[in-house]
C-alpha cells in the first residue's frame, strides 16, 4: 500500500492528460446519471455526498449487446470474422465502493465453467479509481451485504477527500504501477493514514445470515405469494444493477447472407426468460420470478461462489416506477426469521 495525495486541480490534468494519451476515461456524467466518457469535466461528481449514479457503471465490462462474431455466407462457405476489440486502457474515476466491488462478483461467474476473455480483458486493461461515500438514503444498504461506505474492494486505486484534495491509496499493484507512470500529477502524503474502514452506519437494518437461512428453507412460503405482486416485469431492476448479469445469445441477420451472433442483456423478470421450447414455463407468474431474483442474489450465488450477488446501492428500488423495494422486502424476511426463531 501506497499513500499520496493528489489536489482536485492535478486530478482534473491528470484526466485531460490520460485522453490525450489515448485512454478510454469514464467519469460521470453532468446530471450524475450514468458513468460515460462525456462526464463533467469540472469533476464536480468527485463530491462523497452526493448520491449515486442512476445507473452502474457495468456497461462498461458487460455491454448491452456485444458482438461474438461475425459471419456471412460466401457461395454455401460460411466465413467467420471476429470483432475488433478496443485495446485502449480504461480509467474508470470516482467510482463508489457499491459500484467497484461488482467487479470481482461479476469476475466469478465470468469465469466460472468458462473464461469470458471480452469481460476479462476489460478488466484487466482498466484502472478502477474508488472514492469513499458519505452518502445515505433510505436505499442503501451496503454494510449489510458486507461492505461498507470505505469499502476498497474491486478499487485498484481509492480516493479519500482531504479538503481541496484526495489521499490516494494504492491498492493493488496496477494501481501502484499508475501512480509511478503519472506520478508528476501526485505529491507525497505526510499526513496521519486515513482511519480504517468503518461500518456504513451503526445499526444494521437486516441480518444477512438470518435471511440466507431463512431462504434455504422457505421456497414455498406464502410470503412469496404477495412479493412480487405488483411487479411490472420490466427488467429495470437488473438493467441498473452492478451485479445482474443474464444474457442471451442469438444470432441477428444483417441482409440476405450476412449477421451477427451478438451477446444481449436479458433479465429474469421477463416473463419468457425461462419459457421452454415446450410451451412450459416453470417460473410463469410474476410471484415466481421475484423469488428467483431475491433467491439468486441472496441465496444462489453465495451458495455457489461465497459472495453476495449484491453490493447494497439501492439502485433497483430507487428507480422502480411501482416502488418494489427490495430492502423492505428484506427486512420483513428478517422479520419472519426472527419471529418464527423466537
Amino acid at each position: 500500500m501506497k499513500l499520496m495525495k493528489i489536489e482536485k486541480g492535478n486530478l482534473s490534468r491528470l484526466m485531460e492528460h490520460l485522453k490525450k494519451d489515448n485512454f478510454r476515461v469514464i467519469g460521470v456524467t453532468p446530471d450524475g446519471k450514468r458513468f460515460s466518457e462525456k462526464f463533467d469535466e469540472n469533476l464536480n461528481f468527485m463530491q462523497s455526498d452526493t448520491p449515486p449514479t442512476s445507473i452502474s457503471f457495468k456497461e462498461h465490462f458487460f455491454p448491452k449487446t456485444e458482438a461474438l462474431f461475425y459471419y456471412k455466407n460466401n457461395n454455401g462457405a460460411i466465413d467467420l470474422k471476429e470483432p475488433v476489440v478496443d485495446e485502449r486502457k480504461t480509467v474508470v474515476i470516482g467510482a463508489r465502493p457499491c459500484d467497484t466491488a461488482s467487479l470481482p462478483i461479476l469476475s466469478k461467474v465470468f469465469n466460472w465453467d468458462y473464461a469470458d476473455d471480452f469481460f476479462n480483458h476489460r478488466v484487466e486493461n482498466s484502472i478502477i479509481i474508488g472514492m469513499k461515500c458519505n452518502y445515505q438514503d433510505n436505499y442503501c444498504f451496503c454494510n449489510e451485504v458486507g461492505l461498507s461506505k470505505n469499502s476498497e474492494k474491486g478499487s485498484d486505486i481509492f480516493l479519500i477527500p482531504d479538503g481541496d484534495a484526495f489521499v490516494a491509496k494504492t491498492i493493488t499493484d496496477k494501481g501502484n504501477k499508475f501512480i509511478e507512470e503519472f506520478a508528476n500529477f501526485f505529491e507525497p502524503y505526510t499526513g496521519n493514514p486515513p482511519a480504517e474502514n468503518k461500518n456504513g452506519h451503526d445499526e444494521k437494518k437486516f441480518d444477512y445470515e438470518s435471511v440466507k437461512n431463512w431462504l434455504d428453507n422457505n421456497f414455498e412460503h406464502k410470503f412469496w405469494d404477495e412479493a412480487g405482486e405488483t411487479c411490472l416485469s420490466c427488467g429495470q431492476c437488473a438493467f441498473v444493477c452492478p451485479t445482474c448479469h443474464c444474457f442471451d445469445i442469438v444470432d441477428e441477420q444483417c441482409g440476405t447472407c450476412a449477421g451477427v451472433r451478438a451477446k444481449n442483456w436479458d433479465a429474469c423478470q421477463f416473463s419468457l426468460f425461462t419459457k421452454h421450447a415446450s410451451g412450459h414455463n416453470p417460473r410463469d407468474s410474476r410471484e415466481k420470478r421475484y423469488r428467483q431474483r431475491i433467491s439468486h442474489k441472496f441465496k444462489y450465488y453465495n451458495d455457489k461462489f461465497s459472495e453476495i450477488l449484491c453490493t447494497g446501492c439501492g439502485r433497483c428500488s430507487r428507480g422502480c416506477p411501482v416502488s418494489t423495494d427490495i430492502l423492505e422486502l428484506l427486512e420483513e424476511i428478517d422479520q419472519i426469521a426472527h419471529s418464527t426463531t423466537n
